[in-house]
């Protein structure tokens, strides 16, 4: 069964609407990683010239690592996790939302959870010299956005055996990574989480409020 798209694609063929976008970030996301990786080993690149540093970024230093350190992870695991997830997530919100939308949404959902990351340093002054790497805001951004677009879908989270809500699942979720890094002392980036899920939600909130009737029939297939 097609999903009722916000925007109907284009009908002229080309190599761009062949392709997924959604598995082209996964293809970049890896390549990055793997290329990162190897000049990082080298000693041809630093961290600071990947990792996104609060207190480089006050200094007005490396801002390009906005954009560099989502298309970073701090390892493989790290890596599979969120393109696991990007992989399910992403290819749900493309079909929804158009490969335009999709692309758009997702590079400002990672940026601005990187600049709440950023921010956070006043509040929190010992993560000033922390660094964050990750697609992980940006995913968020992608499931505050499905809050809206498909709350009642049914899916599996962690290493729960029963399907939950998406609208129960994703604020479990965050709280779930916040306790974790809080009782093992884990350095997970909860802030950013938080910053690309407010930007889903307040994105989502603009879409359902425009296309009112395309989400209703959205939400009810999902339902």
């Amino acid at each position: 069964m097609a999903i009722y798209q916000i925007e109907p694609p284009k009908k002229k063929k080309n190599i761009f609407n062949s392709l997924s976008m959604n598995t082209a970030l996964i293809a970049i996301n890896v390549l990055l990683f793997v290329i990162f990786e190897i000049l990082l080993r080298l000693n041809v690149l630093t961290i600071d010239l990947i990792a996104i540093q609060p207190a480089n970024i006050l200094q007005g230093m490396y801002l390009w690592t906005f954009l560099t350190s989502m298309f970073m992870h701090a390892g493989f695991f790290h890596l599979f996790v969120n393109m696991l997830s990007l992989f399910f997530v992403g290819a749900l919100i493309e079909k929804i939302i158009g490969k335009k939308r999709f692309l758009k949404f997702y590079l400002i959902a990672g940026i601005v959870s990187g600049l709440l990351f950023v921010l956070s340093a006043f509040i929190f002054p010992a993560d000033i010299n922390a660094y964050a790497v990750g697609a992980s805001g940006a995913l968020f951004g992608l499931i505050g956005l499905m809050m809206f677009l498909t709350p009642d879908l049914k899916v599996y989270i962690m290493f729960i055996p029963i399907p939950i809500k998406l609208k129960y699942a994703a604020p479990g979720m965050l709280i779930v990574l916040w306790i974790i890094s809080i009782a093992g002392n884990l350095p997970i980036g909860n802030v950013a989480h938080l910053g690309g899920l407010l930007v889903g939600l307040g994105y989502g909130f603009y879409l359902k409020k425009k296309y009112k009737r395309k989400i209703k029939v959205i939400n009810k297939r999902f339902s």
